[in-house]
C-alpha cells in the first residue's frame, strides 16, 4: 500500500521535500512524521496515515510533490489503516476526474473542449457554494464568482485544485479568442528574457534558486508591480529610549526576555496605527472598498539562511512589552529553524523590517500585500544634534523609511503618521517598559 501526500491545508497544494526521516525497512506507526515538506515559506511535518514496514521510499530530498503524490510503500496487515482522503484523485460532479495539476496543460484540442464544457456550469443552491474562508478571499481577490466553479469534494465543496482548474479553463478560452489576433500582421508577442552566456566574459559558477527564494522572488515582483509605492523618510532621536532600555534590560534578562529596539518599536507602531487606522487597512480591489481592521497583527521581517520570512505577532496591542519581547525572540528562533507554520505567516496588518543589526541607513522596503504600509528601520548611530536650547550634542539617531500604497494613502496622511510615530518613539511611556 502506498502512502500519498495528504491535503496540506488551506492555500497549499504542493511542496518540496527538505527532509526524509525514515528509511526503507523501518517499521512506522500511524501518525509518525516521515518527511518534512517546504510549502511556501514554512516547513511542514507530514505524518503517515498508514502503519507497517516501509518496502520502498518513493521520494527524494529536493523533489517537488503535489497533493496525492506517493511518498512510500508499506507492507503488513497494519498497512490496511485508512489512507489520507487526498490520496485518491478528486472527482468532479458527474464522475469526471479533476485535474491534479494545471501548470502543464493538455494538448490544445482537449484543453478547449474541457473549457467549453465548463463554461456554462453554475452552482444552483440557494446558499453560496461550500468553500473555505481563505478560498473565498482568494476568489474575491481574483474577481472569480465561485458559483461558476465546479467543486470536486463531497457536497460540491470547492478546493484549491478546482479553482486552479477553472482558471486554466478561462485561460484556454482566452487563448482561443486571441488566436486570430495573434496571427494578424504586425502582432507583437510578449517579450521573453533572452538567455545570456555570462561565461563569455570570465569565470562563473551557478547555484539553483531554493524553493523559498523562488517564493520570495515571485512575491516581491507581484507586490512591486501591483502597488504604486511611495516612501517617506525621517530620523528618530532614540537617546531617551535607549537610556530607558539600558535601565530595564537586565530585569528583562532575569525573567527570560531580551529588551530590543524591535520589541519597543512594536508598541510605538501600534500606538501610531491606532491614531491612523488607514495604515492598518487593506484594499479590496474587487469590491473597491478599503477594509479597516480593528486588530493589530504585526509582521516582523526575519533574516534566515534561506531568505527573508515574515512571521506575525498577533494582537500586539493587547500584550505588554515584556510579552512582546519574549514572543518576538521565540518566533524569530522558530523562523530561523524553519519550524514556523503557515498560520504564523498569515493575517498581518502592518510589517516592520529592522535592518539595524546589519548596518545601513535609510532604505525603501516593499509593501507586503495585502497590507498597505511597511516600516523600514536602519542602524541607529550617534550623530550631532542641535537641541532646543541651541546646544550641539551627540544623540542616538535611527533612520526610518515608511513605504505605503499610494492607491490608499496620500502623502499628507503619511507625513502625519510619521510625525506621530516619531513622537511615540521620542516620548515613550516608561510605565509600559516597567515589569
Amino acid at each position: 500500500m502506498d502512502f500519498r501526500l495528504p491535503t496540506l491545508g488551506e492555500g497549499a497544494d504542493s511542496g518540496t521535500v527538505v527532509n526524509i526521516l525514515v528509511n526503507e525497512g523501518d517499521t512506522i506507526t500511524k501518525g509518525q512524521t516521515v518527511i518534512e515538506l517546504e510549502t511556501g515559506k514554512a516547513v511542514t511535518p507530514i505524518p503517515s496515515a498508514v502503519a507497517g514496514q516501509i518496502t520502498k521510499l518513493l521520494v527524494k530530498e529536493g523533489q517537488k510533490l503535489s497533493v496525492g503524490a506517493p511518498i512510500l510503500s508499506v507492507s503488513g496487515d497494519a498497512a490496511g489503516s485508512d489512507e489520507a482522503p487526498a490520496a485518491a484523485a478528486p472527482k468532479r460532479a458527474g464522475g469526471k476526474p479533476a485535474a491534479k495539476k494545471v501548470s502543464k496543460p493538455e494538448p490544445e484540442e482537449e484543453e478547449t473542449e474541457e473549457a467549453e464544457s465548463e463554461e456554462d456550469f453554475e452552482y444552483s443552491g440557494d446558499q453560496p457554494p461550500p468553500a473555505s474562508p481563505s478560498l473565498r478571499r482568494l476568489a474575491q481577490d481574483l474577481g472569480i464568482n465561485l458559483r461558476k466553479v465546479r467543486g470536486s469534494e463531497g457536497g460540491g465543496r470547492i478546493v484549491l485544485t478546482d479553482l486552479k482548474a477553472y482558471i486554466a479553463n478561462l485561460q484556454a478560452l482566452a487563448k482561443k479568442a486571441q488566436a486570430p489576433a495573434a496571427a494578424a500582421p504586425g502582432a507583437q508577442a510578449k517579450p521573453v528574457a533572452a538567455p545570456v552566456d555570462f561565461s563569455r566574459f570570465g569565470s562563473i559558477y551557478k547555484r539553483p534558486m531554493t524553493p523559498l527564494r523562488k517564493v520570495i522572488s515571485q512575491r516581491m515582483a507581484e507586490n512591486w508591480n501591483a502597488i504604486p509605492h511611495v516612501t517617506q523618510f525621517d530620523n528618530i532621536d532614540l537617546t531617551n529610549l535607549m537610556a530607558m532600555r539600558k535601565k530595564y534590560v537586565e530585569a528583562y534578562e532575569k525573567k527570560g526576555a531580551k529588551l530590543t529596539v524591535t520589541a519597543l518599536s512594536l508598541k510605538a507602531v501600534v500606538n501610531a496605527l491606532k491614531k491612523h487606522p488607514i495604515f492598518n487597512s487593506s484594499l479590496d480591489e474587487v469590491a473597491e472598498e478599503i477594509v479597516f481592521k480593528e486588530y493589530f497583527h504585526i509582521g516582523i521581517a526575519v533574516d534566515t539562511d534561506q531568505g527573508l520570512i515574515v512571521p506575525v505577532i498577533r494582537n500586539a496591542d493587547k500584550k505588554s512589552i515584556f510579552e512582546l519581547a519574549k514572543e518576538l525572540a521565540e518566533l524569530a528562533e522558530k523562523t530561523r529553524d524553519r519550524k514556523v507554520s503557515m498560520e504564523d505567516l498569515q493575517g498581518g496588518t502592518f510589517t516592520i523590517s529592522n535592518q539595524g543589526s546589519f548596518g545601513g541607513a535609510h532604505f525603501t522596503p516593499i509593501v507586503n500585500r495585502p497590507e498597505v504600509a511597511i516600516l523600514g528601520m536602519g542602524k541607529g548611530a550617534m550623530q550631532p544634534v542641535v537641541t532646543k536650547d541651541g546646544k550641539i550634542e551627540a544623540h542616538s539617531v535611527l533612520p526610518v523609511g515608511l513605504s505605503y500604497d499610494h492607491r490608499v494613502i496620500d502623502g499628507g496622511s503619511a507625513a502625519r503618521f510619521m510625525v506621530d510615530l516619531v513622537n511615540e518613539f521620542q516620548n515613550f511611556n516608561e510605565a509600559d517598559v516597567k515589569i
